[in-house]
């Protein structure tokens, strides 16, 4: 287990160091010149105050010499200063975090509670309208992209019902949760319809083994069945998509923070961008990326835990 869990540990390592190079590379290919920006724009851009500039953010150095000394302020935690803010980019980042953080795991919530039982229920009623209920319900909402969905809540629980507000993240427990009730859900539709399907296959293989069958011939009740043979057994499937669903959360709550006015780090990403913001652009994807890669990883370490078939066989 030990060994194990080293060889995710470097493979995360070796991961991440990729990925920052991708990024670093894909900002620094990007149209649209940095010095320019900082000189203050092409009105008052002059050949001195542009070498000037360039040697202030060594901007003049190689390639790899820039990647080089941004990867190690990066190792310790000297993520830059915005060029749009003037303000250190790892204060920028830690302002809004917190804001998609709390939508992020406000979505899970939701699609693992909706999607788990949604599935749950579509697989014990296999044979009744229940389960073609579940199903057709859970594709039209895999069907329906964010932004749309974003904007029809938005439009009938916000606009014409007046229920929740549309905009802002409120103040205190109760106050936030009314205020991202309607962009968690957007988020979550798609989620939970994809959950919702992997648990239902899941437990319909998990119920076709013999011991099942063995359980039921002895008399145990259905629930018990369902339960402690049918569900545990399935968990480890879902498990894994319910992380690896969360980890892509925390990457595409781009347009969802848009559209409802949030100040996260998916919308602190789109001006960076827009504004070419480079140090804040390459800190929030790398952000982006290594949560991605540590949940990812860390799912990858509990799914035999999960799964006591898998712990044998690794023993074995």
């Amino acid at each position: 287990m030990f060994s194990r869990g080293l060889r995710r540990v470097l493979g995360l390592v070796a991961t991440l160091f990729a990925a920052s190079f991708v990024i670093f590379a894909a900002v620094y290919a990007a149209p649209g010149d940095p010095a320019t920006f900082l000189a203050g724009g092409r009105d008052k851009l002059t050949p001195e105050r542009l070498a000037s500039v360039r040697a202030q953010y060594h901007l003049d150095e190689p390639f790899v010499v820039q990647y080089g000394r941004w990867l190690w302020d990066c190792l310790h935690l000297d993520l830059g200063r915005s060029f749009k803010y003037s303000d250190q980019v790892a204060d920028l980042i830690t302002a809004r975090l917190p804001t998609t953080l709390e939508l992020v795991a406000y979505s899970t919530v939701l699609f693992v509670v909706l999607g788990v039982g949604a599935g749950i229920l579509a697989a014990v009623r296999r044979t009744t309208w229940v389960d073609s209920a579940v199903v057709g319900t859970t594709t039209l909402a895999a069907s329906v992209p964010s932004f749309v969905a974003a904007i029809a809540l938005v439009s009938l629980f916000g606009v014409k019902l007046g229920w929740f507000p549309v905009t802002g993240t409120g103040e205190g427990f109760a106050g936030t949760l009314h205020h991202l009730t309607l962009p968690a859900l957007s988020l979550a539709l798609g989620a939970l319809a994809v959950i919702s399907r992997v648990t239902r296959q899941s437990m319909a293989d998990a119920d076709a083994a013999d011991h099942v069958e063995a359980a039921r011939a002895s008399g145990l009740p259905e629930a018990l069945v369902i339960r402690r043979h049918v569900l545990r057994n399935a968990l480890g499937p879902i498990v894994t998509m319910c992380g690896l669903v969360m980890a892509g959360m925390l990457a595409g709550t781009v347009v969802v923070e848009t559209a409802f006015g949030l100040s996260g780090i998916g919308s602190l990403l789109v001006n960076a961008i827009n504004t070419h913001d480079f140090p804040v652009a390459q800190a929030v994807l790398l952000l982006m990326v290594t949560g991605y890669v540590v949940v990812t990883t860390l799912v990858d370490l509990v799914h035999p835990l999960l799964d006591p078939r898998l712990k044998e066989a690794r023993a074995a």
